[in-house]
């Protein structure tokens, strides 16, 4: 990549709020199937001897969350202190009062960020959308996976959702614990700050210096692309800023490929998705929608050299108003693992071209009308 020139953001102009990552050689273990990830993360809480930190969107009381619950209490009844993170609005309607119980029952503690209430209503549209699991200090998992039977083929079958995960060790796992008790402390914009010359950050999206550092790691990540941009996102609503750096990266003659879904769990989000379409195929941008089963995986790999894994979509929601974490990598072996992912994910999707698109029929149009217009509330 060539050298960056992209400030942190408009409103800290000439500032940086997170020093991109240097190429390393350090190994992180990649999940994309939810079963696998599942049996390791519960050998890893199993494992426990003092903490386990568990953060998430989505804890659903189904054979998933229940297992997960089980191991838990587990742990929690042996004195080592489990703490439960969810988000609210992302539970309210998974996480059974029951399975919950049943946790602090054992001697977890359990919290629900941001719930609703009537003297802060506002609060309740900012979301913990950020997925975390830290042990002991010295193993940790973040990415997009929730835990619901959806991501199981054990328990949802062929249809499960396609998703990515990494496991993380030593000091980045260090910081993961950190992060966590920052956040359940209250201190939601506390980050380690990455040390240039790294070669991996955890990036949360918001900190003391910026407010959006996941949206300004990407947009110097796009202009700093020099051959191949590989993109995966479920929920792809991207700012005009987004839109047209992935088309000036093509006028670079950089090879842009995005792999959005074919199939979405929130139609008028894909409505919106659709709404940008027309100006990325137009510009040069290749659009490939996955076929087989929901895709639910946040990952880019930027020249092979740097890459990228963790819960924000490429969405108003995730870039400007929702917590998130991410890991930014220089990971030769990780780059490597995301780039062959994209690549066999992309025979089993279909491409979008250009001319198609423009002969789609009036209601497609209103449809995407309205999801552009609903974008900033998905």
């Amino acid at each position: 990549m060539r050298p960056d020139t992209l400030p942190c953001c408009d409103a800290h102009p000439g500032a940086e709020c997170v020093p991109l990552p240097a190429s390393g050689t350090e190994e992180h273990a990649l999940f994309v199937e939810g079963d696998d990830l599942y049996e390791a993360m519960i050998r890893s809480i199993a494992s426990a001897s003092r903490r386990v930190d568990l953060e998430t969107y989505i804890f659903a009381a189904d054979e998933v969350g229940w297992r997960f619950g089980e191991a838990l209490a587990e742990r929690a009844r042996t004195g080592v202190r489990v703490r439960v993170l969810v988000d609210a609005a992302g539970s309210m309607f998974s996480l059974s009062g029951a399975l919950e119980r049943y946790l602090r029952g054992h001697g977890a503690e359990v919290r629900r960020f941001h719930r609703w209430s009537w003297r802060q209503p506002h609060r309740f549209y900012r979301r913990n959308h950020r997925k975390l699991l830290a042990i002991d200090g010295r193993e940790a998992y973040v990415g997009g996976f929730n835990l619901h039977r959806e991501s199981s083929r054990e328990a949802f079958g062929p249809r499960r959702w396609r998703d990515t995960q990494v496991r993380l060790s030593g000091a980045l796992a260090e910081e993961a614990a950190a992060l966590f008790d920052a956040f359940w402390h209250g201190h939601h914009a506390w980050s380690a700050g990455a040390k240039r010359g790294a070669s991996d950050a955890l990036v949360p999206n918001d900190s003391r210096v910026c407010r959006h550092q996941v949206h300004c790691l990407y947009l110097r990540l796009l202009r700093g692309a020099e051959r191949r941009l590989y993109l995966t996102t479920p929920y792809f609503v991207p700012d005009h800023r987004t839109q047209n750096e992935l088309v000036q990266a093509v006028r670079r003659n950089v090879e842009v490929c995005l792999l959005l879904p074919g199939k979405s769990d929130v139609p008028i989000t894909q409505w919106a998705a659709h709404a940008a379409y027309s100006t990325l195929l137009s510009g040069g941008v290749r659009v490939f929608e996955y076929q087989p089963r929901m895709l639910h995986a946040k990952t880019a790999v930027i020249d092979g050299a740097v890459a990228t894994v963790g819960t924000a979509n490429l969405d108003y929601r995730s870039l400007f108003v929702n917590y998130e974490l991410n890991l930014f990598s220089g990971s030769a072996s990780l780059c490597a693992a995301l780039e062959a992912q994209f690549l066999a994910d992309l025979t089993e999707s279909k491409e979008m071209k250009a001319l198609d698109w423009s002969q789609r029929a009036w209601p497609r149009l209103i449809a995407e009308s309205v999801g552009w217009m609903a974008r900033r509330w998905l």
